[in-house]
């Protein structure tokens, strides 16, 4: 039933993004006067549609749905009517080729602009950037970091939320750079407050022992928490704590060495000693007791491990202080030049990444293919409208710059073509473009190999 629903959520998702675009193709190859013989949502063959009587445009929806297409008419492909020859694809001025192959991937951008967009305008309640605790150990404590003060830009760029800050520290993934986190005084009127400036130093950001942490953490700087009494409320039976004698309204005081005043302290460690024999003292009936507890090894969505006990904790009622909350509001223009500007960070912070990977500066691992993909699409089924939202402009602004990448089989290999047969005022020998496209098949299935290798590996 999980991998039904996996399956249907990404359909979800990855469906309407491919859809369109191959509509943006589809549409602009029209607009140019090119004929199109087929538009298609997956590969392989044809499972419905419906041919059109008056453009004679086979509409289908093919087997397998990993990508789309819009067939052209094209003399390299077969013979043309001389009457239609016009009409050709490869006969077009070398302008309307680029067009047409990059409206694909622009669709994508603003798939991903129009999303962001809806979200910027819907209001939401937000934790302040007030730095609620300092990890230990971490870039953030080197640098001194006070807690309770509010992070107001890093590395210069202004940052109003805790979803900008994590992008702007993992956009420094594998960096050696110190970064630099401007806070400011929460005492003072927002006027009139004492900014100050902190240089965190970072050595091979996230990678290591840092690795499979998210940005913040890794960094050493989280948002305000609640602080909840670490008593258990309920226990799964098939856990690692009931298995091993936890009951219900035992209240855990220290794991190894550690003392324990509160349930988030708790779980972190946890949740970071996959399959590590642990120490939990806890009180029951004012009694301390030691049990001895291994979490179990799980994997999330991107294939990192941790700990699970099967514990839930007593409390549920949590008060969020008012010098912690942030109502977050943007006006539809606002919200519009906000969304281009999150598309231009993600879409930089993107490429970057690749080169990272290319560069060796962080692992090939972090490479994710369509499992992945899916896992993340039901997930944010799980969570809420506003989180589905994100993930499919997440994944549409991924899918354009992919496809602008100039490896020739991808619609940034065909521009590159188009453009130099645009400066020499003739296309480049067919042998050398079928040659670039061969290379480029290789590469695409190396790294799809690797992609899916990588979810694989994250499954088992």
């Amino acid at each position: 039933m999980t991998f039904i629903l996996t399956l249907l959520a990404a359909i979800f998702v990855l469906g309407p993004l491919i859809a369109l675009h191959e509509w943006g193709h589809y549409i602009v190859a029209r607009l140019c006067g090119v004929k199109v013989l087929t538009y298609s949502i997956g590969f392989g063959p044809k499972l419905a549609g419906w041919t059109s009587k008056r453009s004679g445009i086979d509409y289908r929806v093919s087997a397998l749905p990993l990508g789309g297409y819009v067939k052209m008419l094209d003399e390299r492909e077969g013979e043309v009517a001389e009457h239609e020859q016009h009409l050709a694809f490869n006969r077009q001025h070398p302008l309307k080729k680029i067009a047409i192959v990059a409206a694909g991937p622009i669709m994508n951008f603003i798939i991903a602009i129009a999303l962001f967009w809806v979200l910027f305008m819907t209001p939401s309640e937000q934790l302040a950037t007030t730095i609620g605790k300092v990890l230990p150990d971490t870039p953030a404590a080197m640098a001194q970091l006070p807690a309770g003060e509010k992070i107001v830009a890093i590395d210069g760029h202004e940052v109003q939320t805790w979803e900008n800050i994590n992008y702007r520290l993992a956009s420094r993934m594998g960096e050696t750079d110190n970064v630099s986190v401007t806070v400011q005084s929460q005492v003072a009127e927002a006027a009139s407050a004492q900014r100050t400036t902190y240089q965190a130093p970072v050595t091979n950001f996230m990678q290591g022992q840092a690795q499979g942490k998210d940005a913040l953490t890794s960094f050493g700087t989280l948002p305000w928490q609640p602080t909840i009494e670490p008593i258990i409320g309920d226990l799964t039976a098939d856990g690692a704590a009931s298995l091993q004698g936890m009951q219900v309204g035992d209240e855990i005081t220290a794991i190894d060495d550690t003392p324990i005043n509160d349930w988030i302290s708790a779980t972190r460690i946890i949740r970071d000693s996959p399959e590590v024999l642990l120490t939990f003292t806890v009180l029951r009936d004012g009694e301390p007791l030691q049990l001895q507890i291994m979490p179990q090894g799980k994997k999330d969505n991107l294939g990192n491990r941790y700990g699970q006990i099967g514990a839930m904790v007593a409390q549920t009622d949590i008060v969020i202080p008012d010098a912690y909350k942030n109502t977050v509001v943007y006006g539809p223009g606002e919200s519009l030049v906000k969304s281009f500007e999150k598309t231009e960070q993600l879409a930089v912070m993107t490429v970057s990444s690749m080169g990272k990977m290319l560069s060796g500066m962080i692992g090939l691992d972090n490479l994710s293919g369509p499992i992945t993909i899916a896992k993340v699409a039901k997930q944010s089924f799980d969570i809420s409208w506003e989180m589905v939202l994100s993930t499919a402009a997440l994944i549409s602004l991924s899918l354009a710059v992919l496809n602008l990448l100039p490896i020739p089989i991808l619609d940034g290999g065909h521009i590159v073509y188009y453009t130099i047969e645009l400066i020499r005022g003739k296309p480049l020998p067919e042998g050398v473009q079928i040659a670039g496209l061969n290379i480029g098949l290789l590469l695409l299935v190396g790294f799809m190999v690797l992609a899916i290798g990588n979810d694989i590996s994250r499954l088992f």
